[in-house]
């Protein structure tokens, strides 16, 4: 893949959360940084500051937070998805959030810097960021109200249903951790919902 992804390239990702004209999209390649990270890499460490917005072109990555014994999986992100220690990000502040691959992984990345210069250029580029920022919020927000109001099963339940890929792909005790579920208790709770 080029150091920078075609106009046609961003369109095809970007247009899953907005529609612009290739112009948009042609100002945005310019500005995006093709990064490549090993399985099990840090891509952002903990009390580290978040340099770039990315979206996921290929592999898998979850966000952590370490609760003093192990690392407590926030996050779980595919390809198309956005990923960034959001807070870091804006406020360009460290954070306790830890940003890792678990598969090979392909980033299209962009500077906060190059961001605002693109939401400057033009209202469409504003509402592009707009857009994006929304997208995050709601999904957060969403993931929050599941952990505190669906029992553990119902979550499983609702993993599988809206991502089901992520059990080929992602390590079971990190699974557990982001449903908030110990090993034990995600492998008790496949095995009943098996057995049914």
């Amino acid at each position: 893949m080029p150091q920078s992804p075609s106009p046609e390239d961003v369109k095809n990702i970007f247009e899953t959360y907005f529609t612009a004209d290739m112009n948009i999209w042609k100002g945005f390649s310019e500005k995006i940084k093709v990064r490549k990270f090993e399985k099990n890499q840090i891509i952002k460490d903990y009390n580290a500051v978040e340099r770039y917005l990315n979206i996921v072109i290929k592999g898998s990555a979850g966000l952590f937070v370490w609760d003093g014994k192990r690392d407590i999986c926030i996050n779980l992100l595919y390809e198309k998805s956005f990923i960034s220690d959001y807070m870091s990000f804006l406020n360009q502040q460290p954070t306790v959030i830890k940003t890792e691959a678990l598969e090979e992984l392909t980033l299209w990345s962009i500077s906060l810097s190059d961001l605002n210069e693109l939401y400057q250029r033009s209202e469409t580029g504003l509402r592009i960021g707009k857009a994006i920022s929304e997208m995050l919020y709601v999904r957060k927000q969403q993931e929050q109200i599941n952990l505190l109001t669906l029992s553990p099963q119902e979550r499983y339940l609702k993993l599988i249903e809206g991502r089901p890929e992520i059990f080929q792909r992602t390590p079971l005790k990190i699974i557990a951790s982001y449903l908030g579920l110990t090993a034990e208790s995600l492998s008790r709770i496949r095995k009943r919902v098996m057995e049914k």
